[in-house]
């Protein structure tokens, strides 16, 4: 490949991960923030992780019309625009005043981010030659990673020593360079062979095409049931570790979003063992790990707590990974509208079971994570069912 391939290739993977990044860093770092929302709008638990599930409400209604925008302006321009909205709003919103808004606010900053995820996996199926495509996607996912747990460990102390609203501010000024980065390395939109599976067919051909192919059904289950696993998990976990037996102050409890650092390596290893033993296989294992770390961060012991977060978020970075991954090669149709639907119910899980998991925690941690390991279990039943069998992660079109 030539040293101008490479440079290209090089800042599709800096524009990329710089878009992973802030995206999840606007995304996720209000979970840090529960606690301190709680107490400062007098509201419960299942209400202030509102603002976690507001944003990701309005990202999984945004994300096909953002197809549609895509197919018209181009990829590229569409996440530029989105990225640079989503930054304006999250330096708006440490300045509100009012719950209601505050949530609106996060729905807005949601829909606008419906621009980056779907259209970044799209883009790298254009952009990226099938050789180099699992890992540029496994280095995507890695972004998305440290962006979301970089947000959530500057809000905590921040929140801690100050308020929510200076966490806020800090984190929407990380998110701002980030997106500033996104846009000088992005690549702009170039003409590609239009084929099959990339050519726009419409969006309500593409989203019938891909709703009526089971194989990619059971993917988009994967992304809406382990998805909303894993914010359960995190949206509570460091509620539950700041009560009794634990007592941990925020700053501490901050840290147990560390663990979602493992899956910056856990994706990329995922890649590399798809590529061996194929997908399948992969998000089937990774599947059982996740449900066998919920278990073990059960019991009132903090050393168990914090084994069972980590083999948990690696064993759900692996399974994203690889499910998302492999969204755009089974499509044999609309790869901007098979992965928008991926996204779609990836973040509809999100908002869904990251509130349920609130109800849930009434009962107590146990009760959360009951209802993580049942979805989990539903999750590896259906890619067990649905999911075809392949030797490599190279055997699928």
């Amino acid at each position: 490949m030539s040293s101008q391939a490479d440079q290209g290739y090089r800042r599709v993977l800096i524009a990329l991960v710089a878009i992973g990044m802030t995206t999840f860093v606007q995304l996720y770092y209000p979970q840090a923030l529960i606690p301190a929302i709680s107490r400062a709008f007098e509201v419960d638990a299942s209400q202030a992780a509102l603002t976690v599930s507001g944003a990701t409400i309005g990202l999984a209604v945004a994300a096909l019309g953002w197809s549609w925008i895509a197919d018209r302006i181009g990829r590229a321009r569409a996440m530029t625009v989105a990225i640079v909205a989503a930054a304006a709003i999250g330096l708006v919103l440490p300045f509100v005043t009012s719950f209601p808004v505050l949530v609106l606010l996060r729905v807005g900053q949601g829909i606008a981010l419906g621009g980056t995820p779907a259209l970044a996996l799209a883009y790298l199926d254009e952009r990226v030659s099938p050789g180099r495509a699992l890992a540029a996607g496994a280095t995507y996912i890695s972004g998305t990673v440290v962006g979301g747990v970089v947000g959530r460990l500057i809000a905590a102390p921040v929140a801690d020593v100050s308020d929510w609203r200076v966490a806020a501010l800090l984190t929407g000024g990380v998110s701002a360079v980030g997106a500033a980065v996104a846009v000088a390395a992005l690549p702009r939109d170039r003409s590609v062979p239009a084929t099959a599976r990339s050519r726009p067919a419409g969006v309500w051909l593409g989203m019938v095409a891909n709703l009526t192919d089971p194989r990619q059904l059971a993917l988009y289950a994967q992304g809406f049931l382990l998805m909303g696993a894993q914010v359960a998990v995190f949206n509570y976990l460091g509620y539950r570790l700041e009560l009794e037996p634990f007592d941990l102050p925020p700053s501490l409890t901050a840290v147990i979003f560390l663990a979602g650092l493992s899956g910056a390596v856990s994706a990329r290893l995922a890649a590399t063992f798809a590529a061996r033993f194929g997908r399948r296989r992969v998000l089937l294992a990774s599947s059982l790990a996740m449900a066998a770390g919920a278990a073990l961060t059960i019991p009132d012991r903090l050393a168990s707590v914090l084994v069972g977060l980590l083999l948990f978020a690696t064993a759900y970075f692996a399974a994203h990974s690889i499910a998302s991954g492999w969204v755009g090669p089974m499509a044999t149709t609309g790869v901007a509208q098979a992965t928008s639907l991926y996204t779609l119910f990836y973040y509809a899980g999100s908002s869904l079971f990251g509130w349920l998991g609130g109800l849930a925690f009434a009962a107590g941690w146990t009760g959360t994570a009951a209802m993580v390991i049942a979805i989990v279990l539903i999750s590896f039943a259906t890619a067990r069912t649905l999911l075809p069998r392949c030797r490599s992660a190279t055997s699928l079109p």
